[in-house]
């Protein structure tokens, strides 16, 4: 427990934040989340029953004793959805946090920037924990903090993509600079090994769905992705020996006999 995540005034035991989509069922969801570690898991409040008590819901299927929900604003493409979507979310009983998503672009799905911005410092006014999903960009991520952002989330490459980190050099700018809140990777993560760089890069954690979801075996990456960011920030603690251009022997040369 001496390395919990560390948001607004919660700790998790887990830095791997998992979502609820593109699942094959609600029952292969749940033993994905359980194979992860996870405790916590992101929920699209327009994706989901909360009214139809008599249909189920994904959320019949999440342990809230153990698993913490921070419903998400996806779907939305202006500040206005965004800020009633995260009050429906806890109107109804989901939480007071929020994934804040706006969406400038229908077929990237990056963010929108000025509406990001905007719905943030509404939402910080309301008394909502704000969670922004941002473009690895340092100025708007200070812009988003200076508005109360508890955590910042920037993507490693677009939603689903599965592509991994496309500019490291921003998320190690980011990591440098960003001190006062979280910093999270969301989206762009496809396999461990994605999950590993991004936690050595520095992030505090990483967020992921359709990695997990879309996967020949969902069950199996979701226990890859746990021990990926745990592998990666352990790594990141510890500190990577410098890169070299020459060898340099493993087995000193002081003391043998030629």
């Amino acid at each position: 427990m001496s390395d919990v995540l560390r948001i607004a005034d919660r700790e998790f035991r887990s830095r791997l934040i998992v979502g609820t989509g593109k699942y094959r069922s609600f029952q292969e969801m749940q033993r994905c989340h359980e194979a992860s570690g996870t405790d916590m898991v992101t929920v699209a409040v327009r994706r989901v029953n909360l009214t139809d008590k008599s249909k189920e819901s994904l959320l019949d299927y999440i342990d809230r004793t153990k698993i913490f929900i921070l419903p998400n604003t996806a779907g939305c493409y202006n500040a206005d959805e965004a800020i009633r979507t995260a009050r429906l979310g806890r109107e109804v009983g989901l939480s007071n946090w929020v994934k804040l998503e706006v969406i400038g672009d229908p077929e990237t799905l990056f963010p929108d920037n000025e509406g990001l911005l905007e719905a943030a410092r509404v939402l910080v006014k309301e008394g909502f924990v704000v969670l922004p999903y941002t473009n690895d960009d340092l100025v708007n991520a200070k812009k988003l903090i200076d508005a109360g952002a508890a955590a910042v989330m920037p993507l490693a490459a677009p939603i689903g993509s599965g592509m991994g980190v496309q500019n490291a050099a921003n998320l190690r700018i980011l990591r440098e600079k960003i001190t006062a809140v979280p910093l999270i990777v969301d989206a762009g993560v496809g396999t461990a090994s994605d999950a590993s760089v991004a936690m050595e890069l520095g992030a505090d954690g990483v967020l992921m769905n359709t990695a997990i979801a879309a996967a020949n075996e969902p069950e199996k990456m979701a226990a890859a992705m746990k021990l990926a960011v745990e592998a990666g920030r352990l790594a990141y603690e510890a500190g990577r020996m410098p890169k070299k251009l020459y060898a340099t022997a493993s087995s000193p040369l002081e003391g043998v006999v030629r």
